[in-house]
């Protein structure tokens, strides 16, 4: 039996990937912030699956909690085989209308913690010769669309890199580039989603079905779904200028209320 760490497990991707991992035997860490719906969410996915769930209180924000995680990644009891860096956030506003403070947070979440964990992660799989890593990007990496866009640019970036350097080791990386998917997301930022066409969103236990498939297939990038893979085809062959203009006017639309 295989042990798998998510972090972000509490609610939306996390979750999923929580509960599909469970159902298939895995043993997991979990780690969010939140103490108490840790635990609930620990105790639900033991009794229902009858898995082992340990549980982690980090802040990804903060050098400690990335501390903490890295420390169980590179931990030789209990090896973790399967990393799930999830944990994101967006802010609400435009350039220059979010604090400083608040687009460094996003990059010490995004950038920082998934090198971090990710290294620690990846030096431990690679002795033991075998693992996975699935980064949670999204397709805004693909789009001029401020620092969200540009932190999830880099974990496409840095992923794909760091997944042919270790070609042949045994250790997968993959990064995960989902659309708009039903979760405490948007809320939490703060942005409106009614004017979001119904075509447009995923279903989160579907996402990670797919996203599992792609990383057993060796995948370094994951488009968990035929209608975002024509979308992100077009991005690419479209002209920059055009897409900058159509995503700014897009992200006004259907970005923070």
């Amino acid at each position: 039996m295989t042990t798998a760490l998510i972090t972000g497990s509490t609610a939306g991707i996390g979750a999923a990937f929580a509960r599909r991992l469970a159902a298939d035997g895995h043993d997991l860490v979990l780690v969010a912030r939140d103490t108490t719906r840790l635990h609930e969410q620990a105790t639900e996915l033991h009794d229902r699956h009858g898995v082992e769930v340990e549980v982690l209180t980090a802040d990804l924000a903060e050098d400690k909690g990335i501390e903490t995680v890295a420390d169980r990644l590179g931990g030789r009891k209990k090896p973790v085989d399967l990393l799930i860096n999830n944990a994101g956030f967006g802010n609400k506003g435009r350039y220059l209308d979010v604090s400083m403070t608040d687009e460094l947070r996003m990059l010490k979440v995004h950038c920082e913690a998934v090198l971090r964990l990710t290294s620690a992660a990846s030096a431990a799989m690679r002795e033991r010769g075998r693992g996975g890593v699935v980064n949670v990007a999204s397709v805004a990496a693909f789009l001029p669309r401020g620092t969200y866009g540009a932190s999830k640019a880099w974990v496409v970036q840095f992923t794909q890199g760091a997944a042919k350097d270790l070609a042949g080791s045994g250790v997968r990386l993959m990064a995960l580039c989902p659309g708009f998917v039903r979760t405490e997301f948007h809320q939490r930022a703060g942005m409106g989603t009614d004017n979001i066409p119904g075509w447009m969103w995923l279903d989160a236990d579907k996402l990670v079905a797919a996203a599992l498939a792609d990383l057993a297939r060796g995948k370094s990038l994951s488009i968990p779904d035929p209608r975002y893979k024509a979308l992100m085809g077009l991005v690419k062959v479209a002209p920059r200028g055009l897409m900058g203009g159509i995503s700014s006017r897009t992200g006004r639309k259907y970005g923070p209320q």
